[in-house]
């Protein structure tokens, strides 16, 4: 089926992703995981009331007692499932995408992601055959408010924080629930965009990682004279941020910006960046006395490489950030509260933090309708493997040269190419820049991650 992705199930409702279908998903996925008791969770979308109890009929039928924590974040999900120690974890999202999507992901116990290769294969393989045989009792379902547990481990990790004015733009996505229960435990003045969970989203997609989505953001910070703007996206795993002037952050810098906080914690630790991230992060963390390694885009493929190198924190350009003392996570609410005290202990402005960090020139995420992706990659490298300094394949087609580089790899999930491309002059990254979009070919399409 084209709705099991690299890291989810994500189709439209209800031709693609419908009740039938979630539950033989519980059904299938307790084969796979060997799971006991699973956490059940949901975004703010209206067909993730009916999607989340068929999943909770089909886990129930093999036997499994079901946690229902309600409408959650992502990073909530992941956080009850290791709190409650639960076998397994299911969050009912479609992330970012239009209102007329949903989908789920899966975590084993302790938050550890299932993937395509590492579980949803499996499971998608029993939901094909569809044949199921009940387990001779049925699960339990109870039902948990997990907030205050989870927002008092957010605040167990946080550094001393200042008051500051903080514009947060949650997108009507599912964080604006929650975001005014943590802002009750923090100094600052909190600012609401969009807190009205809407799965419809009436004023802009919950995607902070395009521009057009963040200008209600920018020009509010600028009216309120805030100290710094902060958008999530719909399931709450992502955060992009602005800088008093306005100024949208790249999420590379961020990463850069974090390390200082994270190394201090663990010095030498080592941080993960993702291959498409500036060379300043590189820098910076090595700067630091930290250990920089890159890593392959994927929330699945860094938590593991994070797990093995026991890595204390990873950034990634989608606005994923990841922290070894939240499970190998993703939460972009630690993110911010990061940020914040990054900002609290420099007494200097977020834009004066960040501006050290524009060394080099970067086109942003382009991407490509192709024909055949694999193709294109295939003729990209044999067309610039002479002049190449550097070659490598950790994701898609990575390429080093004089003065700059790029990457070229199929998204995980969407059907496009993407391009990354990054150079020490703003000249010379717009000639490499018209150079590779003509040796690609192809339509330009939307953004996305």
């Amino acid at each position: 089926m084209a709705i099991f992705k690299a890291y989810d199930v994500r189709g439209t409702y209800p031709d693609q992703v419908n009740e039938a279908l979630f539950e033989a998903i519980g059904q299938a996925a307790p084969q796979v995981l060997k799971c006991e008791t699973a956490v059940v969770g949901r975004d703010m979308r209206e067909s993730g009331v009916p999607l989340a109890q068929a999943m909770i009929r089909g886990l129930t039928k093999q036997g499994v007692d079901v946690i229902d924590i309600g409408m959650a974040s992502t990073p909530m999900l992941y956080f009850a499932t290791a709190y409650l120690k639960a076998g397994a974890g299911v969050q009912i999202t479609a992330s970012h995408n239009p209102a007329k999507y949903n989908g789920c992901k899966w975590c084993r116990e302790d938050a550890i992601p299932v993937a395509y290769d590492s579980g949803l294969g499996e499971i998608e393989k029993l939901v094909n055959k569809n044949a199921f045989t009940s387990a001779a009792k049925a699960g339990s379902v109870r039902t948990e408010d997990i907030f205050s547990e989870y927002r008092a481990n957010l605040l167990k990790y946080a550094g001393s924080i200042k008051p500051l004015t903080v514009v947060v733009d949650a997108g009507n996505g599912v964080m604006g629930a929650f975001l005014p229960k943590l802002f009750e435990k923090l100094p600052c003045e909190l600012i609401p965009l969009y807190f009205e969970p809407d799965g419809n989203f009436p004023n802009h997609e919950a995607n902070p990682i395009k521009a057009e989505n963040m200008q209600d953001l920018v020009a509010k910070v600028k009216e309120v004279g805030a100290d710094l703007g902060v958008a999530f996206d719909g399931d709450g795993d992502r955060s992009m941020y602005v800088d008093e002037k306005g100024g949208i952050i790249p999420a590379d810098f961020v990463t850069a910006l974090l390390a200082s906080e994270m190394l201090a914690m663990d010095p030498g630790g080592t941080i993960f960046y993702d291959l498409r991230s500036s060379k300043v992060v590189k820098e910076e963390i090595e700067r630091l006395g930290g250990v920089a390694k890159m890593c392959r885009v994927g929330h699945s493929y860094i938590k593991a490489m994070m797990r093995e190198d026991k890595a204390i924190f990873a950034g990634e350009l989608s606005g994923h950030f990841y922290f070894r003392d939240l499970h190998y996570t993703d939460n972009a609410e630690m993110a911010m509260l990061s940020v914040l005290t990054v900002l609290s202990k420099s007494g200097k402005k977020l834009s004066e933090l960040i501006e050290p960090f524009h060394k080099y020139f970067a086109t942003g995420e382009i991407n490509f309708v192709v024909d055949d992706t694999a193709a294109v990659v295939a003729k990209m490298e044999k067309e610039y493997a002479a002049k190449a300094k550097e070659v490598f394949h950790l994701d898609g087609l990575s390429m080093y040269f004089d003065g700059y580089w790029f990457n070229l790899r199929a998204s995980n999930t969407e059907p496009v190419l993407r391009l990354n491309l990054e150079a020490d002059t703003p000249e010379l990254r717009d000639q490499a820049k018209a150079e590779v979009e003509k040796a690609i070919g192809g339509k330009l399409a939307d953004g996305g991650h």
